[in-house]
């Protein structure tokens, strides 16, 4: 009997301890949770959570005021560029594209960036946020993610050198199945509402990875910036530009003296420009004839011409309304 009485304590309290333990790692695992779920909280890969973080897209922790003419940046100047990296079966991961984070789940990109369209095997691709260097890696900085959903716009075809409708949306998703944590180097860029456009003359930004220059056989290692002025759309379509390669889904940007432009390398990125003290997506780097060449600037994707699609593929209503331009 003695000995059932003491054989029983011994059972009560290794299972006391044992439940000790098991609190101890799920407080622990909550904890580590946290940290990678971050400001956005915590979501699925199917039903991300909704959360009131909109408001602060379009601020950044770094003040700005490849790239042309421009000079080496932080990420914290341009928190919402992405970097797309692509995986072959016999190398390592070699820099793709830029794009740019719409929301924690969402960034946009060009879609001249996958040649393969909906083919595209998107195991093969990983984006990076928070990143200043290409070819380094910064642990306190970068989120890396794996690419869940490619949608390229229905109306691209780049078959005959027309890159008319040049968008794509990209869904990422972590290893622990979380989207984008809000911080210092890694937030999202407001979109303005449909068809708004700032007139010609406004000075804007844009920012990349690409070539410094033209005649270079490597991008930059290091995130470029670089403000550029918008043209008219007269000016972009007449003869001495670019004429009729230019619809009404493009517009381009330069600078006066054909010093300042985006370069291969570039595509997919963002051209940002402030409207009361908040950064707006008016742009993706999308293509031009050469780099810094006279009466030839780049050429980017309209986005305020996809608002609808946007929101239909994304879900994403609030965001593609453009609700934080504004209101005059």
């Amino acid at each position: 009997m003695k000995l059932l009485l003491i054989l029983a304590a011994c059972i009560s309290i290794f299972s006391s301890l044992k439940a000790d333990v098991l609190k101890q790692r799920r407080e622990a695992r909550s904890i580590h949770s946290s940290i990678y779920s971050g400001f956005f909280g915590p979501r699925s890969p199917f039903q991300p959570s909704r959360t009131g973080t909109d408001s602060r897209c379009g601020e950044r922790p770094g003040k700005l005021m490849k790239i042309v003419g421009g000079r080496v940046t932080t990420v914290e100047s341009h928190p919402w560029i992405a970097s797309i990296f692509w995986r072959s079966r016999f190398a390592e991961s070699t820099f793709l594209c830029g794009g740019s984070l719409i929301s924690p789940c969402w960034l946009l990109t060009a879609a001249h960036c996958f040649p393969d369209g909906s083919r595209t095997k998107i195991h093969r691709l990983s984006v990076f946020l928070g990143k200043t260097a290409i070819n380094e890696t910064d642990y306190k900085r970068e989120q890396r993610f794996h690419v869940e959903e490619l949608v390229i716009h229905h109306a691209f075809d780049n078959s005959e050198g027309n890159f008319n409708n040049d968008i794509a949306l990209l869904k990422i998703i972590g290893s622990d199945g979380s989207c984008a944590e809000e911080s210092g180097s890694v937030r999202t860029i407001c979109l303005p509402p449909a068809h708004q456009m700032l007139p010609a003359g406004s000075i804007c930004e844009i920012a990349g990875y690409g070539k410094e220059r033209e005649a270079l056989w490597h991008n930059s290692q290091y995130l470029r910036e670089a403000r550029v002025k918008l043209l008219s759309q007269d000016i972009c379509k007449s003869k001495d530009y670019y004429g009729k390669m230019m619809s009404n889904n493009m517009f381009c940007a330069g600078s006066p003296d054909w010093s300042v432009d985006s370069c291969k390398g570039d595509s997919g990125g963002p051209l940002v420009c402030e409207v009361d003290k908040r950064l707006f997506l008016f742009g993706i780097v999308s293509w031009g004839e050469g780099c810094s060449r006279e009466f030839r600037p780049g050429v980017y994707t309209k986005v305020t011409n996809y608002n609808n699609w946007i929101a239909k593929k994304t879900g994403l209503a609030s965001i593609a309304s453009g609700f934080m331009y504004p209101q005059k």
